[in-house]
């Protein structure tokens, strides 16, 4: 017999239909005339009950049927007589695929803390939460391809190996075929790469924006959605080694445009989320986060504020002046930290805020400076609970303006020859931003923690599973 899913077999009930479900077992309870088993697939986040009648099956057969058992079961599909489900399966054949031990399996049907959950990252997807959480980072990933195919994007494959630092900071993971332990070094005592797999110093990418402004000067209009990576040494909630990133680039678009296109794709992953991941969604709400629907449907019916970076920090020192305390400093050049951003969002104005013009000497070289030669067009989008959760700016495109900022910093550039040849051939006004997309899942699931929206999290010391 054809298997049924969970979710198709409770949202189009045949009732009176032979079935066959598939999945592993949540609980199992019941007396000595009748059992009933809890079962999940993960096409839902409900279960199906399956009754099983004593007089049909020994004791002995369901011995093995516990917690974390893995099961085939055909019956008949009624109306449910107990509360909690609509329909139940009376089990006429069960079929034990795998069994799990009931004195070790880390799963018992008990309440399991986030953090021991992180210890055992390879079972935690069978657990409600998780995978309520991987459902829904499913459904954002479908959104952001969705967004993009349907507004004439590109999808651009950036690489993965890099010889250039698109972020500046230097906090990468060195790629390398070569004997760690007898390592050749040249006549000044620095490492010879010339033996190496590339001939050069290579590392794993912190972004493919570089790359994806190559795509927007030919294409039009881009997106990158891939892994990257950053060598911060950092425990933080909010950071990891391994995260994924989202990263359109689109010529001949102003800052003007560029802050409508990141309100409107945010609005649009999250009511895409509201949408088809209903159920998840209130589960989560129930479980983790009272306002998480409410906090949700309020992006996506509110106007975004444009706040020009100065007015920002002239509000913020104006709550110091009324007694407002913060931990870092808020002066004119500061880059904000993220109480900052959180004040603005959600005490200030009560919505998210699109920060623009920044000061210069917080942002990377790329970005365009503006007339007054002390802020540039920057476009970060600042969100309740996260802070930023996207990082934008319109490009320089002029080849003479972006040399002389280039040699202001002392950036080396002799490996990115090719990012400066698009501002000698052809060049045009073009802008993007980047969009870090464990960021994206902390808002939709409204988890606290970073490492608990992506399945496997890198970092520091950690590189498990």
């Amino acid at each position: 017999m054809k298997r049924i899913e969970i979710k198709q077999l409770l949202e189009s009930p045949q009732i009176g239909a032979e079935v066959n479900v598939k999945g592993w077992v949540r609980s199992r309870r019941g007396n000595k005339d009748v059992n009933f088993i809890a079962l999940n697939d993960g096409s839902t986040i409900k279960n199906v009950q399956v009754v099983v009648d004593l007089t049909m099956f020994s004791e002995e057969s369901l011995k093995e049927v516990t917690t974390g058992s893995c099961l085939s079961v055909v019956g008949k599909l009624v109306e449910s007589q107990g509360k909690g489900q609509v329909v139940e399966i009376q089990a006429s054949d069960i079929e034990i695929y795998g069994t799990a031990d009931s004195l070790t399996y880390p799963l018992q049907k008990k309440g399991h803390s986030l953090e021991y959950l992180r210890g055992i990252a390879h079972l935690r997807p069978r657990t409600n939460t998780f995978g309520a959480i991987f459902r829904i980072r499913h459904n954002m990933a479908m959104a952001i391809h969705t967004y993009f195919h349907e507004h004439g994007y590109f999808y651009f494959h950036t690489p993965l190996i890099t010889a250039s630092d698109a972020e500046g900071a230097g906090q990468m993971f060195q790629v390398t075929t070569k004997n760690l332990y007898r390592l050749k070094k040249n006549e000044d005592g620095k490492i010879d790469y010339s033996d190496d797999f590339f001939g050069k110093m290579t590392s794993l990418t912190v972004s493919g924006q570089l790359e994806g402004e190559l795509g927007a000067l030919a294409l039009g209009k881009i997106y990158t959605f891939g892994p990257t990576f950053r060598a911060e040494n950092s425990n933080t909630p909010r950071h990891l080694a391994e995260f994924w990133m989202i990263e359109p680039e689109v010529a001949f678009i102003d800052k003007a445009e560029l802050m409508d296109l990141e309100e409107d794709f945010l609005k649009y992953c999250v009511n895409w989320a509201l949408k088809n991941c209903k159920d998840d969604l209130q589960f989560l709400n129930d479980m983790f986060d009272k306002g998480l629907i409410e906090r949700l449907q309020s992006v996506v019916n509110t106007e975004f504020v444009r706040l020009p970076y100065t007015e920002g920090i002239e509000i913020l020192q104006q709550a110091i002046k009324s007694g407002k305390k913060f931990e870092f400093s808020c002066n004119w050049g500061d880059d904000l930290a993220s109480e900052h951003e959180r004040y603005l969002v959600e005490e200030h104005f009560g919505k998210p805020v699109i920060m623009t013009d920044y000061s210069k000497e917080i942002k990377a070289f790329y970005m365009k400076i503006n007339d007054d030669g002390k802020t540039v067009q920057g476009t970060d989008v600042l969100f309740p609970t996260i802070g930023e959760i996207i990082g934008g700016s319109v490009r320089e495109e002029s080849y003479d303006k972006l040399m002389q900022e280039i040699e202001r910093r002392g950036i080396p550039m002799k490996d990115m020859w090719w990012y400066l040849d698009t501002r000698r051939y052809g060049s045009a006004p073009h802008a993007g931003f980047g969009l870090g997309f464990e960021r994206l899942m902390l808002f939709v699931t409204g988890m606290q923690n970073i490492r608990d929206v992506i399945p496997f999290p890198r970092t520091p010391k950690s590189a498990e599973f």
